[in-house]
């Protein structure tokens, strides 16, 4: 089997897993342990992790430690979301027994891809209060959101959810080569791979990481940080990013979708 690392990005201790195979990236300010790798220190964007969430970590390693990595395969799950075994879709899976069914090796149905992905999600079953409460805008541009679920697209969700025109804005920031067809996206699709969670060979991660951080920064000139408050724009850069991963690993690896699952 090739092997494989996989890093899990927390807030918080997760001691039920401490003695698994994973490794944890620590952002926050909890008092971690030495079990935790924390993402304060070398080349760092720890400051701005109130609005970057996990990719805090995420940076740190691209900066600091991909380079370094002998791993053929390299992936990131959160405190709560994990990547489980084909073979455990359909079980109950709780915090007692999620390490039977962590995904520890790399399966042999991966020998044809570069990437994984999370199974995707759909945003198209919206309730139609909700779009008149906190779509409006759009459903004034666009009556038919309200009757058909395939035009409640992820620009939609996005507009209702993180700020009307935000997508929008952070697109037009967005290289040359990816800015009609990101955009196109949003636009024409109403499912995505959550959680910015993936797992790939180090040249596919290091690929991926200059393309979202190069964006993402060109974001914060929009964006800034002092005005994003609240559910909806707080975590507006972790928001964008989710959106991204699945549009650029769809369209710049050979990605194959995954099982995962939350456990509470």
């Amino acid at each position: 089997m090739e092997n494989i690392d996989i890093y899990c990005v927390t807030n918080k201790k997760v001691s039920y897993l401490e003695d698994s195979f994973l490794k944890f990236g620590a952002v926050g300010n909890d008092d971690f342990n030495e079990r935790y790798i924390k993402c304060d220190s070398k080349d760092n964007i720890f400051n701005k992790e109130k609005y970057y969430s996990e990719l805090t970590f995420q940076y740190w390693y691209w900066k600091n430690e991909l380079k370094n990595s002998s791993f053929k395969w390299i992936g990131f799950c959160q405190r709560r979301r994990f990547w489980i075994k084909k073979n455990s879709v359909g079980e109950a899976i709780n915090k007692e027994n999620i390490k039977d069914h962590l995904l520890n090796e790399v399966p042999d149905g991966w020998k044809n891809y570069n990437a994984i992905v999370c199974e995707p999600i759909s945003v198209s079953k919206l309730k139609k209060i909700k779009i008149l409460k906190r779509g409006m805008k759009s459903f004034l541009k666009k009556p038919s959101i309200l009757f058909n679920e395939k035009k409640r697209t992820l620009k939609l969700h996005f507009d209702m959810f993180h700020g009307y025109g935000n997508m929008d804005k952070a697109i037009d920031k967005m290289n040359d080569r990816d800015k009609n067809d990101f955009r196109n996206f949003m636009n024409n699709n109403y499912k995505y791979n959550p959680h910015i969670m993936f797992i790939s060979t180090p040249e596919i991660a290091n690929s991926w990481f200059e393309s979202l951080f190069t964006w993402l920064f060109k974001c914060e000139d929009i964006f800034k940080f002092e005005d994003l408050k609240g559910y909806e724009t707080e975590r507006l850069y972790a928001y964008l990013s989710e959106r991204y991963l699945s549009f650029w690993f769809n369209k710049y690896s050979k990605v194959l979708p995954w099982p995962w699952r939350l456990v509470e």
